[in-house]
């Protein structure tokens, strides 16, 4: 907007530009940025000062961080009951009250249409005619969660869904008191035939603190580093590998043989293995990989462990959407201002217009 005014101001009398002579875009951004080396030397040392001060803001930045962590600690506590109940209700180790059971649903039952309700009502209906068996709990309640979540359902394979039926619970822990900042992901499962492990863990490793080669890109807790567990897979149900027969024939004898051979395949399961940085550094890949791990556990953090019941239903998920619609509505109208303003600097007696754009 600051720019249309600006553009306003440079008309005359007559409504015509003045004439302005014309500056490369690269030099107008230099025009902008202050040359440090150029400032007077009393002017640098006040900088200096002022540097000073932001790498003490910094530092108490990265303290408040730490006490927000204990204060998620003491706060988990609180939310343990309610998660154990969840768990309960979920495995069907419980059955809620009929108190516990109301809900203010009228308005989603208005919502629905008036086919869907009849067609509800008529399979309700025809399952008490036929004494259908009440299913335990809620089942497949963390599976349809994977399902229904992009970014866990891009890990998830076929041969990953007859194991996470099994999958009763997800759970957080945050570090101990006087313990580096850290916290675990802990994968809750009933005995199965595909590993003998009750639960699967997997650590992230934080950091509050800014860089000391880098202070000043500090902007809260990050994560460093994470660690995953041993999973002891009972005989041919690991289904991060896959085997593979091969015939070899002896040179010699022109005898052949069948070996068998175990190559990764890709499986949701490899999250609880995953990938090291090295001592020569990260590459692009690995540390595109190690990126993607990390946002994972954050998000079962802060988001799937919180709110699962809302995953199940797809009412989070709705609330992602409009929350990426937002921020999309607001780079387009960026886009339509930025557009805007170059249509107002193009002088259609000197410009020539646009080139169009043809296809092959």
């Amino acid at each position: 907007m600051e720019r249309k005014n600006e553009k306003n101001e440079a008309k005359g009398k007559g409504g015509n530009k003045l004439s302005l002579p014309d500056k490369p875009e690269a030099f107008l951004q230099d025009e902008r940025v202050v040359n440090f080396s150029l400032l007077p030397k009393t002017v640098k040392r006040r900088v200096y000062a002022l540097k000073r001060l932001q790498l003490q803001s910094a530092t108490i930045e990265a303290k408040f961080y730490e006490e927000v962590h204990e204060l998620e600690r003491k706060y988990a506590s609180l939310f343990k009951p309610i998660f154990e109940k969840r768990r309960e209700i979920v495995t069907g180790a419980v059955e809620p009250t009929d108190e516990e059971c109301e809900w203010q649903s009228d308005r989603e039952d208005e919502e629905l249409a008036e086919d869907l309700q009849k067609k509800a009502a008529l399979e309700e209906k025809q399952a008490d005619s036929t004494g259908a068996i009440d299913p335990k709990g809620i089942p497949d309640f963390w599976l349809t969660i994977f399902k229904h979540v992009d970014l866990l359902g891009e890990m998830l394979q076929e041969h990953d869904e007859p194991i996470l039926k099994h999958l009763q619970d997800i759970t957080v822990k945050m570090s101990e008191p006087g313990q580096p900042m850290s916290f675990t992901l802990e994968f809750h499962f009933e005995p199965n035939s595909y590993f003998s492990n009750t639960v699967l863990t997997k650590v992230y490793k934080m950091k509050s603190e800014p860089d000391a080669d880098d202070p000043f890109s500090f902007e809260g807790p990050e994560i460093v580093d994470c660690e995953g567990c041993k999973i002891d897979w009972h005989k041919g149900k690991d289904v991060t590998v896959k085997v593979i027969k091969k015939k070899q024939k002896h040179k010699g004898r022109g005898t052949i043989r069948t070996v068998t051979k175990e190559i990764s395949q890709d499986s949701f399961f490899n999250f609880f293995n995953p990938d090291k940085a090295t001592p020569d550094g990260v590459d692009e890949d690995l540390d595109f990989t190690l990126t993607a791990d990390f946002e994972t556990g954050h998000f079962f953090r802060e988001r799937i462990i919180p709110r699962a019941v809302l995953y199940f239903t797809g009412e989070a998920l709705e609330d992602d959407v409009s929350f990426e619609e937002e921020d999309l509505e607001e780079g387009e109208e960026e886009d339509e201002e930025g557009e805007e303003e170059d249509e107002g600097d193009v002088n259609p007696k000197t410009d020539p217009p646009p080139t169009e754009c043809k296809q092959q």
